[in-house]
């Protein structure tokens, strides 16, 4: 908005201005200190505006974040407030940043409402003092009473060009805080980049996973998240990753498309450092169902295509469906696969938010699979089918799996513990069962003995 208004009155004001100079002088030189005590009337208000209004200006974009986040937390947390009869402290909570925004509002609103009388006040103010001198110089028959009238005339005409530049001038202080916001994020260095000279992965990849001795901290942290992590992830197996909570399974799994890059040691893709892949090229041979389903507004075909949209066919998409156990609800629909799915996913459940992000993941059609503790709102019989189902078309594929239930991942071929950020024990389930002791407490937290056949 500032932008077109600028070139429209910015550029046409001083055209105006400059004509109206011109002509004032040609008419009469003796008034033209007239013509300057109104310019700089004019631009002193507007300065004096401009240094009160911009810090409050500044402050006011913070006011309206701060509603906007009270609000939207309310929103979204509305359950919750319900449940816990906390609406009145809501409410405060939202009076508090409304009544400062207000506040602001109101004292910016009230400094522009002065301005433009003030503006006017100046501009009439001016005129009657050519009026006045100009009727003692008429009087003193130093000049015609038409050239009075003209000098008049050309003077309005150089304020009306200084009012309209300072019309700009009001919107400036917030379209100066608003771009300063966006460049802000415009400017804002991008931590995972690709390489100045990056390595293309072929189609045929094996897809084997590799960690060498990798450490992780997030920026800025002091302590390590992962420590000297090392395991190998073949095509045809199951890798799995189990372990408490705050463990390190999500980061760990999350390093390997490069949502982060390791701190120490390497990932290896088929022999090659993934800091050496571009970006786009290493993310294509990976499918990843993160611990949050995510669904996009659309449809079902949409969010399920939205890996790779074009080259998705509708044999791959009705077979990424019945893998992941989709079929049943989606077929209950009226319009099926078509059915709208709105903003998040907000109109299907958790369970079937998850079986349409696995779905999204298989008709990728990748080498690796990531999955992000993706089972968790699936009933056992549903995860057992999937499960079932997803080892047939993984075959030749390389699966890494991070649960919280054992039974989920009792057949993988390799199960890696982790516990504070280390390896505590890896090995098949009854392997660990016998060897690592962190495993079998979590075994015993969720089976029976004679379930784990102990």
């Amino acid at each position: 908005m500032f932008t077109v208004m600028m070139l429209r009155m910015v550029f046409y004001a001083p055209i105006l201005g400059v004509g109206g100079v011109i002509r004032a002088l040609r008419t009469n030189t003796s008034m033209a200190w007239i013509v300057a005590v109104g310019v700089i009337a004019i631009l002193t208000l507007v300065i004096i505006i401009f240094a009160v209004t911009m810090p409050r200006f500044k402050k006011l974009q913070k006011l309206v974040d701060k509603v906007n986040h009270v609000t939207r937390e309310s929103l979204t947390g509305i359950m919750v407030i319900r449940a816990f009869n906390t609406q009145k402290v809501e409410e405060r909570k939202f009076d508090d940043a409304n009544y400062e925004l207000t506040r602001t509002h109101l004292f910016i609103s009230r400094i522009m409402a002065v301005m433009m009388p003030t503006m006017m006040l100046i501009k009439n103010g001016i005129m009657l003092l050519i009026i006045w001198i100009g009727a003692i110089e008429v009087d003193n028959g130093a000049i015609q009473v038409g050239d009075m009238m003209a000098f008049m005339q050309y003077t309005m005409q150089i304020i009306m060009s200084f009012l309209m530049i300072s019309l700009i001038s009001i919107m400036l202080p917030r379209a100066s805080v608003s771009a300063q916001r966006i460049s802000e994020v415009l400017n804002k260095k991008v931590t995972i980049n690709d390489p100045e000279k990056p390595k293309e992965l072929g189609k045929n990849i094996e897809g084997i996973v590799e960690f060498r001795n990798v450490s992780f901290k997030y920026p800025g942290a002091e302590e390590y998240v992962l420590k000297n992590i090392s395991f190998t992830a073949k095509p045809g197996e199951t890798t799995a990753f189990i372990g408490s909570t705050g463990a390190g399974k999500s980061t760990l799994v999350n390093l390997i498309p490069r949502f982060y890059d390791v701190t120490e040691g390497q990932i290896l893709l088929d022999g090659e450092d993934i800091r050496n892949i571009r970006l786009r090229n290493l993310r294509e041979k990976i499918g990843y169902v993160p611990q949050k389903s995510v669904l996009f507004s659309g449809t079902i075909e949409s969010n399920i295509k939205y890996g790779k949209n074009a080259d998705v066919g509708d044999e791959d998409v009705q077979k990424a469906i019945e893998i992941a156990q989709a079929k049943g609800f989606i077929e209950e629909k009226e319009n099926g696969i078509l059915s709208e799915i709105s903003q998040g996913g907000t109109n299907v459940s958790g369970g079937q938010r998850q079986r349409l992000s696995i779905a999204r993941a298989l008709a990728k059609r990748p080498k690796v699979y990531i999955f992000d503790d993706s089972f968790s709102a699936l009933d056992f019989k549903t995860d057992a089918a999937l499960r079932k189902a997803l080892s047939e078309e993984t075959k030749d594929k390389t699966v890494l799996i991070v649960a919280q239930r054992i039974s989920t991942i009792m057949n993988a071929e390799k199960i890696i513990v982790l516990d504070e950020g280390k390896i505590v024990g890896m090995g098949t389930h009854k392997e660990l069962l016998k060897n690592c002791s962190v495993y079998k407490q979590i075994a015993l937290s969720q089976l029976s003995e004679e379930e784990l056949a102990i």
